[in-house]
């Protein structure tokens, strides 16, 4: 069972009840899970923004730089970290935090790095619950950094209020990100190193993807009006971040007035819903046939190429008994 005053220490804001929440979440405890369950009708007050792009372009810098901003604004912070996971360990690899070290002492600023746990779109199951721990805990702003694996993260559109993305240019990784699926995901795009000579060509070349992207109806939709900015950065200096504040609050100001953050949350909760059931049911398969000698044959069957991968999904899916518990 939990502990009833772990919640109430989460709910005043206590940093060693956030970090042990965490903790059990993470590590799947069901105390972790009723935790959530306990504190979830006090979330809903942080404005979450979430920070994607490709490795190395600093986003963790510029996270740290917009961290001071907002302290200084006397708003209070958390920081989720998504690191690649260990193939050994499954903990998080790359220790972000580090590049955050400047705020550690701060008690307005809480700070975890997390691993994705194999989590192709850069965000884990329990990230997903952490978030809503630092909002139950009072964190004004709630910055979600995605794991850098290109565009196979673009779930960070269905779990934050604003997303940023962020470029470097003279990147091949950056190239790669300027296709219309990924750029149809950010609200705000940014930058970064921007002293780089080919600076001024990218934002060129940014524009004109935009443009295009707006041509198609759905992402129109998606912006509801909104004019994608570019704000080209200096995050080590400090160069280029009150403008990138005042972008977040611009657009948080605009799906608040046109009834769109609402929307925008409904549609990320659905997805999360989604994405959970689908997570925890793919566990229940993977154990019911860990050792099932009728999925061995068939899987064997498709080894020998006398049944397509497609057919033998139908047909595991028509017996398997934990797909039955599950729809059940």
């Amino acid at each position: 069972m939990t502990d009833p005053t772990l919640a109430q220490r989460l709910l005043d804001g206590d940093r060693r009840a956030l970090a042990r929440a965490i903790t059990l979440v993470e590590d799947d405890r069901p105390e972790g899970w009723e935790l959530v369950k306990q504190v979830y009708p006090h979330t809903g007050s942080a404005a979450v923004v979430g920070f994607t792009g490709p490795p190395g372009v600093g986003k963790s810098t510029l996270i740290g730089a917009v961290t001071k901003a907002r302290r200084e604004a006397g708003r209070t912070v958390g920081v989720l970290s998504i690191d690649p996971s260990s193939p050994f360990t499954h903990g998080a690899l790359l220790g972000d935090r580090i590049r955050l070290s400047e705020h550690f002492l701060d008690p307005g600023v809480f700070i975890r790095s997390m691993a994705n746990r194999g989590a192709l779109g850069g965000l884990s199951e329990a990230a997903l619950q952490a978030a809503l721990l630092l909002d139950a805990a009072g964190r004004q702003d709630v910055f979600v950094e995605t794991v850098g694996v290109g565009q196979a993260e673009i779930d960070i559109i269905d779990h934050a209020d604003t997303i940023v993305l962020v470029l470097m240019p003279g990147s091949g990784d950056s190239i790669q990100a300027l296709k219309a699926g990924v750029m149809e995901i950010p609200d705000v795009i940014v930058i970064n190193k921007a002293d780089h000579p080919l600076t001024d060509t990218m934002v060129r070349e940014i524009r004109g993807v935009l443009s295009l992207a707006n041509l198609d109806r759905s992402a129109e939709e998606r912006v509801g009006g909104w004019r994608v900015p570019i704000i080209k950065t200096e995050a080590g200096r400090g160069e280029g971040v009150p403008e990138l504040v005042e972008s977040l609050e611009a657009h948080r100001a605009h799906i608040l007035a046109g009834g769109a953050l609402d929307e925008r949350r409904r549609r990320n909760l659905r997805n999360e819903v989604l994405a959970i059931a689908t997570a925890r049911m793919r566990r229940r398969l993977e154990e019911d046939l860990g050792e099932d000698e009728e999925f061995k044959r068939l899987l064997e069957e498709v080894v020998k190429r006398r049944l397509d991968p497609a057919s033998a999904a139908t047909v595991l899916l028509e017996r398997a008994p934990g797909m039955q518990r599950a729809i059940e």
